[in-house]
């Protein structure tokens, strides 16, 4: 069975370290201004720590400039090009043809990857971005499993492909939106989107021949979100990508936490290693019971197994994650007390979780005591009032540095 990549979100060091942790093969990140994430810009010194970090325990990490670049921003480009050249990412993402005119120049030493942006959805384009100078071609999510099979039955043997698995679904065709440039001034395609496709909308109609009379469409008294996907969600496909020989499972997330990095990750870590070692016994099921502790909207598997599919849309804009959140992160030892910098409030009696890097099964307990971190006093609750605040607590169960509580509500 050929081997997979997993690959994690990384807007940060301490997320790229929280990826890997939990079963990521790679990580991408942003540099600080040239991502479609500028709002998770990562310095270029965390780059490098991050780039560092990974290489050292054998994992990979690649880096994106893949915004659409006005002429302004060339000279950034190539200076980050070259910085790039010297600290070696295992590979830059893009999808400007003019930047990945830039990178081969400026980069040379690193493979190209091209973005979901530049809407790679065929054999014919993803054998005209190869014949160009591209390691990796990475699927636009309109792709039905078909199409996929037969990109990868015709494409060249050394190309690598690469598609998402989880995460958030843009309304556009892979990303390319303007509407947030239009209702806002901020560019999907500079990095700067403001997710005015989340929004609640109140939508009316006008009378053509009465101008100014607006009837309003049924909606509720939130409006509608119209525009709003549901969440991507290939985990019960999982046996099939691998059969079809996908090189790279990518899951969506810059922005988000530790906690959905740590539970995502591990999940479809967990579910790769398991079909590899007992195909005939895969059980999805066990797997969406995990993911559906941090999922934020609706799931779906988009145009995977069908093009017709036509639930894809989140139109109420509901929470689905009522009943866990993030608890803490464990980040030290104080003899049998385990340190732990809180996300949410926690209190005694509170049932907790310990997600456990590469273990589907989690371990349950509830906090009988907590102790002030600095005057080592026992209290009865703690809230997250400042950045990092930590709290002592006992474990019944042997932990390590890093890893992730969740906390059922």
């Amino acid at each position: 069975m050929k081997e997979i990549e997993l690959l994690a979100p990384a807007g940060s060091f301490e997320k790229a370290k929280i990826a890997f942790l939990y079963g990521a093969d790679a990580v991408y990140m942003g540099t600080k201004s040239l991502s479609l994430r500028t709002r998770v810009g990562v310095e270029d010194d965390e780059v490098e720590k991050t780039i560092k970090y990974a290489h050292n325990i054998g994992k990979k990490v690649y880096v994106a400039i893949n915004i659409y670049a006005w002429d302004d921003k060339y000279e950034e480009i190539e200076k980050v090009a070259k910085e790039l050249n010297e600290i070696k990412p295992d590979g830059i993402i893009a999808s400007d043809g003019g930047v990945i005119q830039a990178l081969k120049k400026f980069a040379p030493d690193i493979d190209i990857h091209i973005s979901t942006q530049a809407n790679v959805i065929s054999y014919h384009t993803s054998k005209f971005w190869y014949d160009n100078g591209a390691k990796r071609v990475i699927l636009g999510r309109e792709m039905n499993k078909e199409q996929i099979k037969e990109l990868i039955k015709r494409k060249p043997s050394d190309l690598e492909v690469e598609m998402f698995v989880h995460g958030a679904i843009c309304f556009a065709y892979s990303g390319r939106c303007f509407l947030s440039d239009f209702l806002s001034g901020r560019s999907a395609n500079l990095g700067d989107c403001i997710q005015s496709c989340r929004w609640a909308y109140n939508m009316y109609v006008e009378e053509k021949n009465n101008p100014g009379a607006l009837m309003p469409v049924e909606t509720d008294d939130k409006g509608t979100y119209i525009f709003s996907s549901k969440d991507l969600c290939l985990i019960k496909e999982i046996p099939e990508i691998i059969e079809m020989g996908v090189d790279s499972l990518k899951i969506e997330g810059r922005l988000k936490t530790e906690y959905y990095l740590a539970s995502v990750v591990n999940t479809y870590r967990s579910a790769i290693d398991d079909y590899k070692k007992d195909p005939k016994n895969y059980d999805y099921t066990k797997y969406l019971k995990e993911l559906e502790k941090t999922k934020t909207r609706g799931l779906t598997t988009f145009y995977f197994n069908d093009r017709n599919n036509k639930d894809i849309q989140e139109y109420e804009g509901k929470q689905y994650n009522l009943e866990y959140e993030y608890g803490g992160k464990v980040v030290g030892f104080d003899g049998d007390k385990v340190i732990v910098e809180i996300k949410n409030k926690l209190s005694i009696d509170d049932e907790i979780e310990v997600i456990i890097p590469r273990k589907i099964e989690v371990k349950r307990f509830k906090i009988e005591q907590l102790w002030d971190i600095e005057t080592d006093e026992k209290i009865d609750t703690v809230n997250p009032g400042k950045a990092f605040q930590k709290v002592k607590m006992k474990i019944p169960y042997e932990v390590k540095e890093d890893w992730i509580l969740r906390r059922k509500k």
